[in-house]
Order: C-alpha cells, then structure tokens, then sequence
C-alpha cells in the first residue's frame, strides 16, 4: 500500500508538469531499502508510462510548442546520457545528498521567483 501512495503522489505531480521524481526519489529512499541509483532508476522506468499519459493530455490541449520541444529533446537526451554515467560512478550517500541539495535549491527558487 505504501508504494501505491508513493506512486500516486508522484503521479500526480507528474501529471502537473512538475516532476514525479521529487516526490518518488526521496520517498523511495526514506521509505524502502532501496539506494539511491535504485531510486533513481525506478523512476525512470516509472516516468515512461507516465509521461506518455501526461503528453497525450497535454497534446490535446494544445499545450505544446514544437518549434521549442525539439531543441529541449535534444538537450535532455545528451543531458540524460552523461547524467546516468555520472550517477552509476558516485558514492550513493554523495548522490543522495547532491539531490537534496538540488532540491533545496529549486525550493528557494521558487520560493523567491515573481
């Protein structure tokens, strides 16, 4: 039941745009046994169906602009494969960290943003 809730929560703000991961990372973490590269590649998993959900809606409400998505595609898959090297070779209490850390940052962020 408690993965149930977890994935609910981060289905939720995975559906919001948001990112799922913020609520599904740390939670597997506190909450299971699980390190955090496992964390970290469950959500990967996770996010596919997910998204794909999240883009349907989105596309029928024309809420995406093309022109902009594929420079961002671009990005995030150059981005994703050094991200993933860089994860799997770091000391998993030090990734757990550099994503709280990551997290707070954003929190104030949008803390203080107009």
């Amino acid at each position: 039941m408690k993965l149930f809730i977890i994935g609910f929560l981060s289905g939720i703000i995975s559906g919001m745009g948001i990112g799922g991961g913020t609520i599904l990372i740390p939670s597997l973490v506190f909450f299971t046994n699980l390190t955090q590269q496992q964390a970290q590649g469950i959500n990967l998993i996770v996010f596919i169906p997910i998204s794909f959900i999240a883009l349907i809606i989105h596309y029928k409400e024309k809420n995406i602009e093309f022109k902009h998505a594929k420079w961002i595609i671009l990005g995030g898959i150059f981005g994703a494969v050094i991200g993933s090297f860089i994860a799997i070779n770091i000391n998993s209490n030090n990734l757990k960290k550099y994503f709280g850390i990551f997290l707070l940052f954003i929190g104030i962020y949008e803390l203080f943003k107009k």
